[in-house]
């Protein structure tokens, strides 16, 4: 498998929290965060450590066998670092990669930290 991206950023939840949020990410009674384009689909947990690690299968279609890594790290201040890592068997072009990091930036670190309140 190939990197084709890798981003790692703050949040201000503790990794037990976040590690569940990817594990569950429409668990009820939490604030819904994962809001998928029309040429997406929720993802299926391909392997997960709890606390420290998750794998998620393609959140596109188009791109079955691209997976997403995400590990995670408790931060000095009581949140977490979250690494996501996309990995692919194949090169995609530079547009196609470029679309899918921003699409995770933009889930994690734009939805996902505001479903905590910051």
């Amino acid at each position: 498998m190939i990197d084709i991206g890798s981003r790692a950023r703050g949040l201000p939840a503790p990794p037990h929290v976040v590690w569940r949020s990817l594990v569950e990410p429409r668990r009820p009674g939490t604030r819904p965060w994962l809001t998928l384009l029309p040429d997406e689909v929720d993802p299926a947990v391909v392997a997960a450590e709890e606390h420290h690690h998750v794998v998620w299968s393609s959140l596109w279609p188009n791109r079955p066998d691209v997976r997403v890594h995400f590990a995670l790290t408790a931060t000095e201040d009581g949140g977490t670092s979250l690494r996501f890592t996309l990995l692919s068997p194949v090169e995609p072009d530079a547009s196609a990669t470029g679309h899918l990091r921003r699409r995770l930036n933009r889930l994690l670190f734009a939805d996902l930290r505001f479903s905590y309140g910051q």
